[in-house]
């Protein structure tokens, strides 16, 4: 992360030639490049444009210039909980404000820092714990970037995640078994200590408690459309029989 009060930044030849899924950079105003400084930055080139690297410089300058949030979340040590919170009640109705164009949520930017702060999180979580579920351009969820930077401060951060995205709501739903999957789950990702094998352990967590909202959506619908067919056939009879349903209509 560059500071916010920081001069201007010349970027050498071939400084990022292999990053090719960078998306969480800001420059400082007056900022250039070099010819070459970003020939390997796929991401940036395919949402900055082909012009060159002034087109790209431009565009890491005003990288977070339409998203408030993401850019608190960016300077998250200069940052309060307050000042966060108050960000987002302003832009609560700007839906087009949670998303950036490279896919990422704030909870993907403030994951990206080295040491994220815990009272920014939970106010991201108290507001958008679903927004968790998005995968950015790079195909990657908020909690992927924070596992691969594993540290015991941001095992708690994981833990905090989990709890309010996911176990939370299936608490809600009083779905204890599916809970006590997911729960296991998260136990064996705070346990591991192997990267990939973690990485591969939050996926599975993720595809299971996907897999467990579509069940539950769907229920949701049958439950729907099954009292509206029960209010029809009682405004269509005159007595209290009511026709058969057929429940593979519902599905």
């Amino acid at each position: 992360m560059v500071p916010l009060d920081s001069q201007p930044i010349k970027i050498g030849e071939d400084a990022f030639g292999r990053c090719i899924t960078l998306a969480n950079l800001v420059l400082p105003q007056g900022s250039n490049a070099m010819e070459n400084s970003f020939d390997g930055c796929a991401l940036l080139k395919d949402r900055f444009g082909e012009g060159g690297p002034g087109t790209i410089v431009t565009g890491l300058i005003s990288r977070f210039d339409d998203f408030p949030v993401h850019k608190m979340c960016y300077y998250h040590f200069s940052t309060t909980a307050q000042e966060l919170r108050q960000c987002i009640e302003n832009q609560e109705e700007v839906e087009e404000s949670l998303v950036d164009k490279f896919g990422m949520t704030a909870f993907h930017v403030l994951f990206s820092n080295a040491e994220p702060r815990g009272e920014l999180l939970q106010v991201l979580l108290n507001k958008f714990p679903y927004l968790l579920g998005w995968k950015d351009a790079n195909g990657k969820l908020a909690m992927e970037y924070l596992v691969t930077n594993w540290t015991p401060e941001n095992k708690i951060l994981l833990e905090m995640a989990l709890q309010s995205w996911m176990l939370s709501r299936l608490t809600s739903w009083g779905a204890t078994l599916w809970m006590e999957v997911i729960q296991s789950k998260v136990q064996a990702i705070l346990a591991e200590d192997d990267k990939e094998q973690r990485e591969t352990l939050c996926k599975e967590a993720y595809s299971a408690f996907a897999r467990y909202e579509n069940v539950e959506a769907t229920s949701i619908l049958e439950m729907v459309l099954w009292k509206r067919t029960i209010t029809n056939s009682e405004q269509n009879t005159k007595g209290p029989k009511l026709m058969v349903l057929d429940r593979g209509e519902c599905r």
